[in-house]
């Protein structure tokens, strides 16, 4: 397993070392004020990818078609999945304090993920579609028990491609071992996993519910919020089970100790 391949070579905006560091809400509008921008700019650019997807699934459900929802399911699913991650890796450096240029780490992490996003983002699109296709041609009432049961397989789903996507951002491991570690950590850390969740949830089901008079605040809030809310509840875990600030700090030590070449 090779952890955290990321370049400390250019300076950025950040905090001083030493400061400490705040928690709950205020920890969510410190990292707000100070990233507020970087975070809008990669939840944009999420939100852009991921409407292939969308209109392929609302496609699919308004025409009870399976072939434009097998469509939009892989290849919307694929599409959106390196953008997704590269959010995860924003709201990871700033939940880090970790300095730096948003564009260059961006495009650094984007390049570096892209390739190993793409089945994850199939596979879980496929099956969030899916899910989705089936909510909307079931009898909720007539049906509760597969309702509930398609209920939970959303949440799961939610959790498992949430930690899945954070781990593509820090790790480099095949799909297999970072679904592997995904359902360890959710299931592990059930109530902190479900408190990530729960934000990703309400704020979708919000969205939903008040659409099309919801549109503005997507465009003001897209992804970056809910993911923010959901990294921040879950991040503690990440950081004791994974070293990663630790690690990271060596690492970003030895970088910067390491001699010039050009130097004579």
């Amino acid at each position: 397993m090779a952890l955290f391949h990321y370049n400390f070579d250019k300076a950025g905006p950040g905090v001083p070392e030493n400061a400490p560091r705040k928690k709950g809400l205020a920890r969510f509008w410190e990292m707000l004020s100070r990233d507020s921008f970087a975070f809008w700019r990669a939840g944009m650019l999420a939100l852009l990818s991921a409407l292939p997807f969308m209109l392929g699934v609302w496609f699919a459900v308004a025409t009870h078609a399976l072939l434009p929802l097998l469509a939009a399911g892989l290849l919307g699913g694929a599409l959106m999945a390196p953008q997704l991650v590269g959010l995860n890796d924003t709201i990871l450096r700033s939940l880090r304090d970790e300095p730096g240029y948003w564009w260059a780490t961006y495009c650094r992490a984007w390049k570096r993920n892209a390739k190993a996003s793409l089945l994850p983002g199939a596979v879980f699109g496929l099956v969030l579609g899916a899910q989705i296709f089936a909510l909307f041609h079931i009898q909720w009432g007539q049906n509760l028990v597969l309702t509930i049961a398609m209920l939970v397989g959303v949440f799961f789903l939610s959790g498992l491609a949430l930690l899945t996507f954070t781990q593509i951002a820090l790790l480099e491991m095949s799909f297999g071992g970072i679904l592997r570690n995904a359902l360890l950590l959710f299931l592990g850390y059930l109530p902190r996993a479900a408190l990530a969740v729960l934000w990703l949830l309400l704020y979708t089901a919000a969205v939903a519910l008040f659409f099309p008079l919801s549109v503005p605040v997507m465009l003001l809030l897209n992804f970056w919020l809910p993911v923010q809310a959901a990294l921040q509840a879950f991040y503690p875990v990440l950081d004791k089970t994974f070293d990663l600030e630790k690690t990271i700090k060596a690492m970003r030590d030895a970088d910067l100790n390491q001699p010039d070449g050009d130097d004579r």
